[in-house]
């Protein structure tokens, strides 16, 4: 996988974690997801080999929702940041941290992906299924981390599995953009100390996917 600037890099991949966990959010208290979006969350755990950050997502499109998010929580007004938001994301880099320790859960999770994987080649990668078995594979490997992310929402919609078994799914694509966050160079202080070029890398970032249709 070839890398461009850390910024650059780095700008997506945060756009990942928060596009997940917003979407997570989204199901959690019955707004209307973006399937554009969602397609991109689970291009990012299916696409084991890409060429480039910029390819992980299925293209920067895909990412964008997640690229304003990043902007609105980091630089926007105190009025437009989601703490709830801010939690999720916090609290699945600090589960990544204690996972990439961890090998067997590692390994566990690999062949859950490829599990999942196989079938998407044969229905699609939303299909309820695959989302199934992604769900499952969350559920036996990082939900036996803590802390647990505790999801807030409508009970009624959270007690649905088949909207339990898509939150796990995007959970997963979220620990799956956290990974691709360190593997960046992404750490605790990264957005501190990097604030004020990954803001510029998301502004051009956001530029070019302007251009795409």
């Amino acid at each position: 996988m070839t890398m461009k600037s850390s910024s650059h890099d780095l700008a997506i991949a945060l756009a990942g974690i928060f596009q997940a966990v917003r979407m997570v959010q989204q199901i959690a208290k019955g707004d209307q997801r973006d399937q554009l979006a969602l397609d991109a969350c689970l291009s990012g755990l299916f696409n084991t080999d890409p060429e480039s950050v910029d390819t992980v997502f299925g293209g920067l499109a895909g990412i964008r929702p997640g690229l304003e998010i990043v902007r609105d929580q980091v630089a926007g007004p105190n009025d437009r940041r989601d703490m709830e938001l801010t939690r999720y994301a916090v609290t699945v880099m600090h589960l990544e941290r204690k996972l990439k320790r961890n090998r067997a859960l590692l390994d566990s999770i690999g062949r859950g992906i490829e599990k999942a994987s196989e079938q998407a080649r044969f229905f699609d990668t939303t299909h309820p299924g695959v989302i199934a078995s992604l769900a499952d594979c969350y559920k036996q490997t990082i939900s036996t981390l803590r802390p647990r992310i505790l999801v807030n929402g409508n009970q009624a919609i959270l007690g649905n599995p088949e909207n339990q078994d898509l939150i796990r799914a995007l959970l997963l694509a979220a620990i799956r953009a956290a990974v691709l966050w360190r593997q960046c160079g992404g750490g605790r202080l990264t957005l501190i100390l990097q604030r004020k070029s990954l803001l510029d890398a998301i502004e051009s970032l956001l530029g070019e996917t302007q251009n795409i249709h």
